[in-house]
């Protein structure tokens, strides 16, 4: 564990941003919107996956749905030069709107939803909740759409009816968890016309929709000193904002490597989609980047075989109430910096090589650094570290920021925690 000291005055600019960030970013296409607009403003210029790629230097990103994938090409870099990448992802679980959203019952008008990821069930309970997400129209074009406006409510059961509530919740999904948001007949389609009036495009012209819900409630800071961070889509867009900072700052350098971002959906479903780590999405950019420098397979093979990924996603905290589920001896803190996490049984990917490549980084920015360790007798989550390092071949180490409430509508970290990371991120980055 690093022994670098905290600072003495914690310049919030980096976790004021990211609060700008979270606000922006309601959905995995608003996630993707809003770290894109970042990176443009660093001058990377976005190409289509259906173009032919020019060679060049600078910066380059790629979008397809709820996923991005950034590079940037030094002066001098080869064909072979290796990459160092970062990966993340933009997707948090919520309750997501179904094909057929109109519904209600005893009086009430009622929207349908699925429960999207591992969810804890009660942080959904007596919110106030907004929509977002994307629509699909008839034209072939989508359209974003964000309602931060007191619209749906999952009504909790008043304690008068349940007198054992205390003694154990236990919720339904499918009877318990569908939001009110108005009384009287249910009227198919109302909730699109809604929507579209919104969004400022014709009901008749959207032909699908990836809709969410989403606390309205800002981000904000934390306790007496303000030195914590509560918010919602803390896992993962903190390392979304923290890695696109850290690329966007690194560009123009004069680098030994090509550094990516890697922003992939749908990893709290286990990433099996188009554009999840399982799919093919960041090995053909990789590819696709070699070959647009002159590039042969070899070319592609000798990069590979000298990129390292840093799987950046949240970790756990050590719960003051609830120390006994955590490994005695690695019980990270708020503000301590990022953590190493391991796992021998691969659940992350860090190995012996992996920790000093993110020992060295921390180092080199000046962050402190904790190591996580899960209990053995509890479950160890995963990542999309063990996914990159087996279907790229790639060294691949994961890290995080230690976390209160992960997967609770609204999370909590330590308010240095995200400047912390994003240095360690550039130094990476930088090699």
């Amino acid at each position: 564990m690093s022994t670098a000291a905290r600072p003495a005055h914690f310049d919030r600019a980096h976790t004021d941003d990211l609060i700008a960030f979270l606000s922006a970013s309601p959905s995995p296409f608003h996630a993707v919107a809003s770290a894109a607009e970042r990176l443009e403003k660093a001058g990377f210029r976005r190409v289509a996956e259906t173009d032919a790629w020019e060679a060049g230097t600078g910066g380059r990103y790629v979008v397809r749905g709820g996923a991005l994938i950034a590079w940037y090409v030094p002066e001098g870099a080869t064909p072979a030069t290796p990459f160092r990448v970062v990966g993340t992802h933009t997707d948090s679980p919520n309750l997501r709107v179904k094909p057929v959203p109109d519904t209600g019952s005893a009086g009430w008008r009622q929207i349908a939803v699925e429960i999207y990821g591992g969810v804890p069930l009660n942080t959904w309970l007596d919110r106030d909740l907004g929509l977002s997400g994307r629509l699909a129209m008839r034209d072939g074009s989508t359209v974003l759409v964000q309602i931060d406006e007191a619209l749906l409510r999952v009504p909790q059961l008043a304690i008068h009816l349940d007198r054992q509530v205390n003694d154990g919740l236990k919720l339904d999904r499918q009877r318990h968890l569908t939001p009110i948001w108005g009384i009287g007949e249910v009227s198919e389609g109302s909730l699109i016309e809604f929507v579209a009036e919104r969004a400022g495009v014709a009901a008749a012209d959207i032909l699908g929709w990836d809709l969410m819900t989403h606390d309205i409630q800002p981000p904000g800071y934390l306790g007496r000193d303000k030195e914590l961070l509560a918010g919602p889509r803390l896992d993962n867009l903190l390392s979304v904002h923290a890695g696109a900072a850290a690329l966007a700052s690194v560009a123009g350098e004069d680098l030994p490597y090509i550094p990516v971002l890697a922003a992939f959906d749908h990893e709290e479903t286990g990433s099996e989609s188009d554009t999840g780590a399982q799919g093919p999405l960041l090995g053909n950019v990789l590819e696709r980047s070699v070959l647009a420098r002159g590039g042969s397979p070899e070319d592609r093979a000798r990069a590979l075989a000298g990129t390292v990924c840093l799987s950046s996603d949240m970790g756990h905290a050590v719960h003051p109430n609830y120390s006994e589920r955590h490994e005695p001896g690695h019980q990270p803190l708020p503000n301590g910096g990022p953590i190493l996490k391991v796992n021998v049984n691969n659940r992350y990917a860090t190995d012996a090589l992996g920790r000093a490549v993110f020992a060295t980084a921390c180092e080199k920015a000046g962050v402190p650094w904790q190591t996580f360790v899960s209990n053995n007798a509890m479950p160890c989550g995963t990542t999309i570290g063990p996914i990159t390092a087996a279907r790229l071949g790639i060294t691949t180490v994961d890290c995080g920021i230690a976390a209160l409430s992960m997967h609770s509508a609204r999370e909590l970290c330590g308010a240095e925690d995200p400047h912390h990371l994003a240095n360690a991120i550039r130094a990476f980055l930088q090699g």
